[in-house]
């Protein structure tokens, strides 16, 4: 059985990792009064936040419509018989829920969906291992096995400037994002049963991210750990030295670094940060 791997844009894995992997992706848009642009196709990350620093309303983020997902998977039909589909947290959108459905109506092709249950490249880490694995002519049955294997170990923090977009986007509870507001904290988020929720309410950023390095350091120094990324949104340079300092100490981990795209940055906003590892 040939099978093909698929994600979204929302796991944000660089294209030439895209192509070397032969990973299909479907694009989530964001959508600007003006506009509406499919990330990682009509928008780079880059322009994205050049474009939001220029704007009055905050854009708004939609799931891929359900046409263009049953015309990639015809296409795919063509060449494979399976394909795994892994998508970022169905507590936060409709992509693999817009899957499953479209899996039922094409036909010559079977349809392996998997809630990753987080995002970013996370979600990526699932798409590498199922890719690894399909060219190695692994079942999509065993490729599934092992991103459930996977997901018992994932770990993903990520501590964000400002609270006010994840609320107005409907991505974090309302009286959790004013109880930060007014305190003034800096909460470390995580995902818990597929939505964001707070993991500890910590008073500064860098008190913040001390925490979530804290916690992979302690499993590195297990040698848990299969592979860790540090995520940013449009800060770069913070990811960078997190992961230097992470390889002084651990310079045998597998470190990755990655981005917050347009749609999962409109939530989160600029400046965010985000580490996520999982273990062997």
């Amino acid at each position: 059985m040939k099978v093909a791997v698929m994600t979204d844009s929302t796991a944000y894995i660089p294209v030439d990792m895209r192509n070397a992997y032969g990973i299909h992706m479907i694009p989530l848009s964001v959508n600007f009064e003006d506009e509406t642009y499919q990330e990682e196709v009509d928008i780079t990350t880059e322009e994205f936040y050049q474009k939001i620093k220029n704007v009055k309303e905050l854009p708004t983020t939609s799931q891929p419509a359900i046409g263009l997902i049953t015309e990639k998977l015809e296409e795919l039909s063509k060449e494979f018989d399976a394909v795994v589909s892994i998508h970022l947290s169905s507590g936060i959108s409709g992509t693999y829920q817009a899957v499953v459905s479209a899996g039922d109506m094409v036909e010559g092709i079977k349809v392996f969906a998997f809630d990753s249950e987080i995002s970013c490249m996370a979600q990526g880490f699932y798409a590498l291992e199922a890719a690894e694995m399909a060219k190695e002519n692994k079942s999509p049955e065993e490729i599934m096995e092992r991103l459930n294997e996977i997901k018992k170990t994932m770990h993903g923090y990520f501590v964000v400037d400002d609270l006010t977009n994840l609320h107005r986007g409907g991505r974090l509870n309302g009286a959790q994002a004013i109880i930060g507001s007014l305190l003034q904290v800096k909460p470390v988020l995580h995902f818990v049963d597929k939505v964001i929720v707070p993991f500890e309410k910590i008073r500064t950023r860098k008190k913040a991210i001390n925490r979530v390095m804290g916690m992979l350091e302690e499993d590195a120094r297990e040698g848990k750990i299969a592979k860790v990324v540090f995520v940013h949104a449009n800060h770069e340079q913070d990811a960078l030295d997190l992961r230097d300092e992470f390889l002084q100490k651990y310079p045998d981990t597998e470190a990755l670094i990655s981005y917050f795209g347009p749609v999962i940055g409109t939530h989160v906003g600029e400046g965010a940060i985000g580490v996520c590892w999982y273990y062997k």
